[in-house]
């Protein structure tokens, strides 16, 4: 995916960082529907979807399970390798379903109390470098991020809101799931280094689009859901 870093002071006054909103705290849910454990953790998932607009619930469909009796059709290698980092990180390994908040904490996904206090944790900690927002119009989005400090990656992510799906076969075989916010595209568009600076990336895959900073040590310090042009 092609992305332009434009720096130019009458760009950055186009979309004032100014107006970005509290950032939510971001809960990354590794999952399958192939694993039988999941489908707790997916309902939770999706609860956080509809009930908490301070919270950025993203649902990533691994691959690993795709060989033993149903292959997963939101399932993305790109999931795979984030979970592979994570596990590398924290020491855990790869399993599902796991859920991690705000890159700094990782647990089993369908623990709500442990999600819960990590959540709250993280609003705490209120780790936000800069201030970050994207609009979207069109075909392109603008990706606005302000002064701070340190340095972070800057990742655009897809997802769709919802999707049911009946399992023929594995370990969830004649199961209907109804699972949300399903990552379809994870891209990292640029370098954010302290500096204002923006980004003009395409519109991803995926019904809706978020906007993440992600520092070098894997921790989020900036998230936005990206918003429609008025």
């Amino acid at each position: 995916m092609l992305s332009r870093l434009l720096a130019s002071a009458s760009l950055l006054v186009a979309l004032p960082v100014a107006a970005a909103m509290p950032r939510p705290v971001v809960v990354e849910l590794f999952t399958s529907e192939g694993c039988s454990s999941c489908p707790p953790a997916d309902a939770y998932l999706s609860e956080l979807s509809q009930q908490r607009s301070d919270i950025l619930p993203l649902a990533f469909h691994v691959t690993y399970w795709n060989s033993l009796g149903w292959k997963d059709p939101f399932s993305l290698d790109v999931a795979t390798q984030r979970q592979a980092e994570y596990g590398q990180r924290f020491g855990d390994g790869s399993y599902t379903p796991e859920m991690v908040v705000d890159g700094t904490t990782a647990f089993v996904g369908s623990d709500r109390s442990s999600a819960e206090a990590a959540i709250q944790k993280a609003k705490a900690a209120d780790s936000t470098s800069a201030p970050l927002s994207a609009v979207r119009k069109g075909n392109a989005i603008t990706v606005s991020v302000g002064a701070g400090s340190g340095s972070a990656r800057v990742i655009l992510v897809g997802y769709d809101a919802q999707h049911t799906t009946t399992v023929g076969r594995g370990e969830n075989g004649g199961r209907t799931l109804k699972e949300s916010n399903i990552v379809r595209s994870f891209e990292p568009i640029g370098q954010w280094t302290g500096k204002p600076a923006m980004f003009t990336p395409q519109v991803p895959a995926g019904e809706k689009t978020a906007v993440l900073l992600e520092a070098p040590d894997g921790h989020i310090v900036g998230a936005a859901r990206v918003a429609d042009e008025p």
